[in-house]
């Protein structure tokens, strides 16, 4: 090899960021985010949160008060929008993980853009995640049962517990991934701390920044220790869903009793992961300005992924019916040929069973919908794939509501047979942690740099090879070491 980087054009790999981006012009625009008052946009994005917010702790309070009575829970549909929430947020959170970890591994440059902002997501999905379990205990004030505490009592958490494994694996997501994003923001935090015109700002940046200034060895302390948080977050995409997929897997009710969980989980995790970074990065890009940094090409890359995700989900839909008819198992053919499909569920009057229309929507949404991607102006129009992540995520949740109350709504005798409907307390819960996630969501984007500034500068030489401005003087810490060979 010569001492130079083969032209990026030689290598194949198309120009992520427009001609003219400089690394003044990515501090300027990302930086400025935070400097500059907050615009319109924003506003109404975040006082219909805090309203959601609102609704949330009124619902929680209600429950509290009263019980999980409120819920729609009954015999013998005891698991509903409950752990149906909690799968799905669970889900929502693994494409940061994805993005940053397994696509830094096999350092793909295009995950510089859209990194941050997917870690952030992450760590706000798992906190609305655990709101559901914890309540879902019925008696939330002895939670603390849950943490292998000595107490007189000699009660201690039963590991055989799917609830258990359920715990364990979300606290070590959360811990690693808010380590692992906060390992990210250091250099960034000391670019808005040099930046600072304020003292409450620049000390308030300056301790979150941990004494930064962009010395060989913090860079070299900081890229080892990126990378070893990389390797750590890897497994938890695979383990973490895997673990919540065994809460159904271990049982023996048909519909869950199913080897195929654990990467039908991590593919459908992935697969609404992504499709919600999408959906926000839509309008944050447009709220913003941030055209220049999250670029169609990102959006293409991304539409791509989920088209290979949803295909994979397609797949998994189809294996679980081949199987249901290949087993010879009356009980789980009932399950998905009766009570998914609607098959044989026509009564005297002409209609269908109750909660046939949730399969039909959920096979409309992550099935159909994502096949617009083959086509490569689909792909990159902002209209197409914003409605279609929306759509994504909506056949996604109703994926695990199908999986949980088709399951269980039609026990083995027809005199135990109900159904299941929501009450307020579910809906408005349900609501109330869209108005946790996005009231977390736009404080981050407000007041902490959505897009990674250190590491999108890293790929702008690769991006424009012949590209050299002489004049720029940049902070030490903006400084960016050169690739390891």
């Amino acid at each position: 090899m010569g001492s130079h980087a083969a032209p990026i054009e030689e290598i194949g790999e198309r120009q992520l960021l427009p001609p003219g981006t400089t690394f003044s012009s990515i501090t300027e625009t990302i930086a400025g985010v935070t400097e500059k008052p907050a615009p319109r946009g924003w506003w109404m994005l975040f006082l219909p949160a805090l309203c959601l917010l609102g609704l949330m702790f009124v619902c929680i309070g209600y429950l509290l008060t009263i019980g999980i009575g409120v819920w729609g829970n009954n015999t013998p549909a005891y698991w509903a929008w409950d752990i149906t929430n909690f799968v799905w947020w669970i889900g929502i959170g693994h494409a940061g993980t994805l993005i940053s970890a397994i696509l830094f591994l096999f350092r793909q440059n295009w995950r510089t853009s859209i990194n941050r902002f997917a870690e952030a997501m992450t760590v706000f999905a798992v906190l609305c995640a655990a709101i559901f379990p914890a309540l879902h205990t019925g008696r939330p004030w002895f939670d603390y049962y849950l943490f292998p505490l000595p107490n007189s009592m000699g009660i201690w958490p039963n590991l055989k517990s799917p609830l258990m494994w359920d715990f364990f694996a979300v606290n070590t997501y959360l811990t690693i991934s808010v380590v692992f994003w906060y390992v990210g923001l250091i250099p960034d935090l000391a670019t808005l701390r040099d930046r600072s015109k304020s003292l409450l700002r620049k000390r308030a940046y300056g301790f979150f920044a941990l004494g930064w200034r962009g010395s060989h060895r913090h860079w070299q302390h900081y890229e080892r220790g990126y990378l070893i948080f990389a390797g750590i977050s890897t497994p938890l995409v695979l383990s973490v869903h895997s673990v919540v997929s065994f809460d159904f897997a271990t049982s023996v009710i048909p519909g869950w009793h199913t080897t195929i969980f654990p990467p039908y989980f991590v593919a459908g995790a992935v697969f609404s992961g992504f499709a919600l970074v999408l959906t926000l990065m839509l309008i944050v890009r447009s709220v913003f300005g941030l055209h220049s940094l999250v670029t169609v090409k990102h959006m293409d890359l991304m539409n791509k992924f989920m088209l290979a995700t949803g295909t994979m989900v397609g797949y998994a839909y189809a294996m679980e019916f081949f199987i249901a008819w290949y087993s010879g198992n009356p009980y789980e053919a009932w399950v998905f040929f009766h009570n998914r499909l609607g098959f044989g569920l026509i009564d005297e009057q002409g209609n269908w069973g109750p909660l046939w229309w949730s399969y039909w929507a959920m096979i409309s949404c992550n099935v159909l919908s994502p096949q617009v991607f083959w086509s490569k102006k689909m792909r990159t129009s902002i209209p197409v794939m914003f409605v279609v992540t929306i759509f994504i995520n909506i056949g996604m949740w109703f994926e695990r509501f199908v999986i949980i109350v088709t399951s269980v709504y039609r026990d083995y005798l027809p005199g135990s047979w109900g159904s299941f409907e929501a009450t307020w307390v579910d809906i408005g819960l349900y609501c109330g942690t869209f108005g946790l996630f996005l009231t977390l969501f736009l404080l981050f984007v407000r007041w902490i740099p959505m897009i990674a500034i250190a590491e999108v500068k890293a790929t702008l030489p690769h991006a424009h090879p012949h590209a050299h401005d002489e004049h720029e003087h940049e902070h030490a810490h903006d400084a960016v070491p050169a690739p390891a060979e």
